[in-house]
């Protein structure tokens, strides 16, 4: 008897992190690679059965999501529409995320829908160098972020399974042009990608990975647009037993072009940042109901433009 589930059991109790975690949510905080200090797409957030699909069916992913990181007195970065030197950035999340699947299958392949938003609480702090201000600042912001929909269409083949996405940002979060943190990004976004995963419930063995690409439209509160970015989410993975997982964790993001609206002082202000960590996973059920949970963290290395810290994942998922 093998000590991993069946793909048929897998899929209902992975269901709600395969669609839930493409929130591409813009709750960076971190993310000072962008104007205000904010980019659309959140870096790791997806990790292991990326491209399995999914059961059809209602799901509810809740994901809880934390960041601590800084940025040098040597690295300056535009926040709140002036030069900013010694960022220091908390963030903590909530994000909610209903799901659906449809029944019938598209083009072979089968069709998952979610509409996410978050629930946070922001500060920075920062010295200001340039602007009306000047000497330590600090501000906390709590309040609730934009809306993310997405569409993806997964297919399988043994233990071969392909998915491709669409996404984007409906900037109605709690969003000030001017402030230091924000939880809303003040702006549309459009991301598109894919995603394979190799998995093999015989072995227990999983590996994942997405890639994509995002698009970004003009703030109107400020004239200033983020540049486009690609980025890579990866998860590698060994079911040790029945219901527990563990493996390696990992993402590369990197803008490929410069924003527009930057100061000159910024030559600019493209960001880059890659991370790696552990992961650690149960899949079981409660009450007769497929439930999913899990936990990873990434810490950040050789990052340009951004703060550099730790970001942690824990995922709740269950099914209707």
């Amino acid at each position: 008897m093998s000590l991993v589930p069946s793909p048929r059991s897998v899929r209902p109790v992975t269901k709600g992190v395969i669609v839930g975690l493409l929130f591409a949510v813009a709750c960076g905080s971190h993310s000072l690679a962008d104007e205000g200090g904010v980019s659309f797409w959140l870096p790791g957030q997806y990790a292991s059965f990326a491209a399995i699909p999914p059961e059809p069916g209602f799901s509810m992913p809740l994901v809880t999501y934390g960041y601590s990181g800084n940025a040098s007195r040597d690295r300056p970065l535009s926040i709140g529409g002036e030069i900013r030197l010694g960022v220091d950035a908390r963030y903590l999340g909530q994000f909610i995320i209903p799901t659906y699947s449809p029944q019938n299958d598209v083009l072979g392949g089968r069709l998952a829908f979610s509409l996410a938003t978050i629930i946070a609480t922001s500060k920075v702090s920062a010295d200001a160098t340039i602007g009306s201000n000047s000497g330590r600042t600090s501000e906390r912001v709590t309040g609730f972020g934009d809306l993310y929909p997405t569409a993806q269409l997964f297919w399988n083949n043994g233990v071969n399974n392909w998915m491709a996405y669409a996404t984007g940002a409906i900037p109605v979060g709690d969003y000030k042009a001017g402030r230091l943190t924000n939880i809303g990004i003040g702006h549309g976004a459009i991301d598109v990608g894919g995603a394979y995963t190799y998995f093999n419930p015989d072995t227990g063995w999983e590996a994942s990975a997405t890639l994509g690409l995002t698009y970004n439209f003009e703030n109107p509160d400020t004239d200033y647009t983020n540049g486009e970015s690609i980025h890579l989410d990866w998860a590698v993975s060994k079911f040790v037993s029945e219901k527990w997982q563990i493996g390696a964790v990992g993402f590369a993001y990197k803008q490929i072009s410069d924003d527009d609206g930057a100061p000159e002082i910024l030559e600019g202000f493209r960001g880059e940042t890659y991370g790696i960590g552990p992961q650690v996973a149960y899949s079981g059920e409660v009450n007769g109901k497929p439930i999913y949970a899990s936990l990873r963290a990434y810490h950040e290395f050789e990052t340009q433009n951004r703060t550099e810290g730790t970001a942690v994942f824990l995922t709740l998922s269950f099914a209707f």
